[in-house]
């Protein structure tokens, strides 16, 4: 059985509602053969990368850039996990009050720096989300999962 790992930040409702998209994409019936775990920021460990076959990755975007708790656990497991992984696919959403660009460019360059491959495009979002927002997030979460389904 195939693993996706989905790394989150959601310090806020807004965070909150796109999180709780995102796992709702990922689990529904449709998709079959994917255990999902869920791990808040600060305590996914490197463990938690290697035992996984692909990942999301949500944030808020914090004064131009990824939240601290995403920072803190790309800091972890990079070394750890920069070999093992190539490869790997992943998703990412980005929420912030009215810029995300910097979140979206440090989130690529880190994914970029492990060799990860981008299985999805990344929703980001301004703003109150609306229904299109996390209809786009239902979206991530299921197209990364069905990716790993064997």
């Amino acid at each position: 059985m195939a693993t996706l790992l989905i790394v989150h930040h959601t310090p806020s409702p807004n965070c909150q509602a796109l999180f709780e998209a995102v796992v709702a994409g990922a689990t529904t019936e449709d998709i079959e053969g994917v255990r999902v775990v869920r791990r808040a920021a600060l305590s996914a460990t490197a463990s938690d990368v290697l035992a996984a076959d692909g990942y999301l990755l949500g944030t808020p975007a914090n004064l131009g850039y990824m939240s601290g708790a995403l920072k803190h656990f790309f800091d972890q497991v990079y070394y750890p996990c920069l070999d093992t992984t190539k490869g790997r696919p992943f998703g990412y959403w980005v929420h912030g009050g009215n810029d995300v660009t910097g979140a979206v460019r440090g989130i690529e360059t880190i994914t970029t720096g492990l060799g990860w491959r981008r299985a999805a495009d990344a929703v980001t979002v301004t703003g109150e989300p609306g229904r299109t927002d996390t209809e786009a997030c239902w979206e991530l979460g299921a197209t990364v999962a069905a990716g790993l389904m064997v």
